[in-house]
């Protein structure tokens, strides 16, 4: 079984971060040359955290996932933002013959990157991307966690153990975002497993923040989660011809190339104006309801011609703006990146062994 770590008790091992330290609810003051300390967030309203996807545990790797580097986290502190989340899949953690055995030394990497967070003041979000029963990528699960009770009960049980382990740690610090873009389910049936793993997670610590994805690969939002007192998270994928063009998951490579704006047809054309009507008046309305709002992901695949992408961006970083939501992007490090992205159409700067696209970066820095 897995000990419960509190605030005052948590250490972190001196392979995971720099050097081993307390975990703190206190942030410290910049005299005290420590992070600026975060927002206080609530499930009514969150904070305009902007940031990152960290994929160190999104897939379960041949030989052992790595921990999660706490350079990403002082770099993303010192480019100026605040949030980064983490979607994992639980079989990192667990034994896939045994799903309720977990492995502590994996689980080590998740708090150092909570330790991280709090040292370099930004806010982690910990995401199911595949629970025990669901995944929205390939391979399917065994047991299916909206039909199954098996699959049902043990995600609770993983979430309460996360629940457990970082009871005490602040919401300013730390929040649970439970399922990775469930499908086109039925409202009630997403709302019945909902209430489920909220009720495990608030057993173990009645003051996490919790937050669940929206419907249809989280562009609906659910209006049957109100009453659970959970905030949601939205998408910025679409049109999914511009963000994930000739991307093979989505069988991109049949698209034509994408411009920005997208007509599709004479009567069919995505821009600014179509993104507000579809992609935040649903939103907003929900957030009228007493609902906090944020975009857990977003962002384009390498192959999108470069000057589309940022033109398609900007839209959507000016709408949120107006929102007042925060948003993730997909990801630090990678096709969909500001760093070693390998676009073929940008000249990128030499950063620290890395290669900056900082007209991307200076885009989100400025959004």
């Amino acid at each position: 079984m897995t000990k419960r770590i509190s605030r005052r008790s948590f250490i972190v091992s001196a392979t995971a971060c720099s050097s081993a330290v307390l975990i703190s609810t206190r942030p410290l003051s910049a005299a005290e040359g420590q992070p600026r300390e975060l927002p206080q967030p609530t499930p009514e309203k969150l904070p305009r955290w902007r940031g990152f996807n960290l994929l160190e545990k999104f897939t379960k790797r041949d030989g052992g996932n790595p921990p999660f580097s706490e350079q990403d986290f002082e770099w993303i502190a010192e480019l100026g933002f605040n949030f980064v989340r983490l979607p994992m899949s639980y079989l990192c953690w667990s034994d896939p013959q045994d799903w309720l055995k977990f492995n502590e030394d994996e689980l080590k990497h998740i708090d150092h990157a909570v330790e991280c967070g709090r040292k370099h003041g930004i806010h982690v979000n910990i995401n199911f991307h595949r629970a025990p029963g669901y995944c929205v990528n390939p391979p399917a699960e065994p047991l299916d966690l909206w039909k199954d009770e098996k699959a049902l009960e043990t995600c609770a049980a993983h979430w309460a153990m996360f629940a457990k382990r970082y009871r005490g740690i602040s919401s300013k610090q730390l929040s649970f975002d439970l399922l990775n873009e469930p499908n086109d389910l039925p409202e009630d049936t997403y709302v019945k497993v909902v209430k489920r793993l909220v009720e495990a997670i608030r057993a173990e610590d009645p003051e996490r923040l919790i937050i669940a994805d929206g419907l249809r690969w989280g562009n609906k939002p659910v209006a049957g989660l109100i009453a659970l007192g959970v905030a949601q998270s939205t998408r910025g994928y679409q049109p999914m011809r511009v963000s994930h063009y000739k991307a093979s998951w989505v069988r991109g490579e049949q698209w034509p190339e994408p411009t920005w704006p997208l007509k599709l047809a004479e009567n069919d054309v995505w821009d600014k104006e179509r993104l507000r009507r579809e992609q935040i008046e649903p939103w907003k309305s929900l957030a009228q309801q007493g609902v906090g709002v944020h975009v857990g992901e977003w962002g384009a695949y390498n192959k999108t011609p470069h000057a589309v992408v940022l033109a398609w961006m900007k839209d959507y970083l000016d709408l949120w703006r107006e929102a007042g939501w925060g948003w993730a992007l997909w990801n630090f490090r990678g096709s969909f990146g500001v760093l070693d992205s390998g676009r073929e159409d940008v000249k990128y700067e030499d950063w620290r062994g890395h290669k900056l696209d900082r007209a991307m970066l200076e885009l989100l820095q400025n959004g």
